[in-house]
């Protein structure tokens, strides 16, 4: 199919004419897809904006995070997300707007290990569609891939649009391999339900609002209730990233030992506070030695108070052999703690150094210095003054 193709011209038209608004953006390849659009009269009814955050540091700049692949359908994803979020603030209020986020690895000036591929998704009002294809090695010079990654970008938008045409398929030759998924807005939803009704263990909300079954472990995990997030809980994320020099999750367990799970509107509400700021695991997980089989060989970022009961036998059903059971259990997959400066309720500072951790068992903590880290306010005291103040607050601390 060539971009000169009466046919082509008008599929093009027809895209212009759907009343529908589109932001795209484009990384590793396939720019050539905003020239496609333009080259056609009447691209200023569709087009909102079209960027190129092509540097690693202009990408995460572009979506809020650094993406743990550049070249993958979840990135594709979280570009279409953006870009349909920023075509939403951009366009008149009541617009249908679609986002259209590409990535590519295509042929380089260096020798390539990997596939050459693109990743191609759109996110619109009824939900998020993706595709890959998958590109035979040495077939086609670098004009060739991005001319054809171009042309599945306007074939994608197309359907994006409502309007029917061609597969990205059919640009590829019969032995090279291609695949398509479909996410509907409802199944998005239903995926947080299915967590609080028992049917997952765990899901990661990226910063941008995706959804993920699977997403990379993290490294660094800050467990908490967070209602609500404040400052203490930013800095203290910041402070503890710079100490171990990885990225940092945040987690909130729906269930907790002994109050009832969060409700559907209270954990959605308490994602809200995260929003283009951080991760977010969402668990059944209530103690750490259920999070630690989560999530193994994960550093958990705790206050002095947090870390003191660790080594309380209440806390364990009175069973000392339960506590250390699950400790040793802890220890044995790598997992550890970073242990922050609290304010008791007695109003004295609360260190790693004042709990009593047996000696076997000293390895597991590290003390962040009270110099990198102090917030003498807690959630439940913000809450008390908002109600103080005739606010509210949502759901269980």
């Amino acid at each position: 199919m060539s971009p000169s193709d009466a046919a082509w011209q008008q599929l093009i038209s027809g895209i212009h004419a759907s009343g529908r608004k589109a932001a795209l953006a484009i990384t590793g390849g396939g720019s050539g897809a905003v020239g496609e659009l333009l080259r056609v009269p009447g691209g200023s009814r569709l087009l909102i904006e079209a960027q190129v955050p092509y540097d690693e540091l202009a990408l995460a700049a572009f979506l809020g995070f650094a993406p743990t692949q550049a070249c993958s359908s979840d990135t594709a994803i979280a570009i279409a997300r953006t870009a349909r979020a920023r075509a939403d603030r951009l366009a008149p209020a009541g617009t249908d707007v679609v986002g259209l986020g590409a990535t590519a690895a295509l042929v380089s000036d260096r020798p390539r290990r990997g596939e050459h591929r693109f990743h191609i998704a759109f996110a619109n009002a009824a939900g998020i569609a993706h595709c890959t294809g998958v590109m035979a090695k040495g077939r086609r010079d670098r004009a060739a891939e991005e001319d054809l990654v171009s042309r599945a970008m306007v074939l994608w938008l197309a359907r994006a649009c409502g309007i029917a045409t061609a597969s990205p398929r059919s640009l590829l030759d019969r032995d090279e391999r291609y695949a398509e998924t479909v996410v509907t807005a409802e199944a998005a939803v239903d995926t947080i339900d299915q967590l609080l009704a028992g049917e997952l263990d765990r899901l990661t909300v990226q910063p941008d609002g995706q959804v993920m079954l699977s997403a990379p472990q993290p490294v660094v995990l800050f467990p908490g209730s967070f209602n609500p997030m404040h400052e203490g809980h930013v800095l203290l994320a910041r402070v503890a990233q710079e100490l171990r020099q990885q990225p940092l999750a945040f987690e909130i367990s729906v269930t907790n030992v002994d109050k009832p799970p969060l409700a559907s509107e209270t954990v959605r509400h308490r994602l809200t506070q995260f929003a283009w700021k951080s991760p977010v695991e969402l668990t059944r997980a209530p103690t750490f030695v259920e999070k630690s089989r989560l999530f193994p060989g994960t550093t958990f970022v705790v206050g002095a108070d947090t870390a003191e009961r660790l080594f309380v036998p209440k806390y364990y059903g009175d069973d000392e052999v339960q506590m250390h059971a699950a400790l040793e259990e802890i220890a044995n997959s790598g997992g550890s703690f970073l242990v922050a400066v609290r304010i008791d309720t007695a109003g004295r500072v609360r260190a790693l150094r004042d709990i009593r951790v047996p000696r076997r068992y000293a390895d597991l903590l590290t003390e962040i210095p009270e110099y990198r880290f102090r917030f003498d306010i807690s959630s439940s005291e913000i809450r008390d003054r908002r109600r103080a103040d005739g606010g509210c607050a949502v759901g269980n601390s």
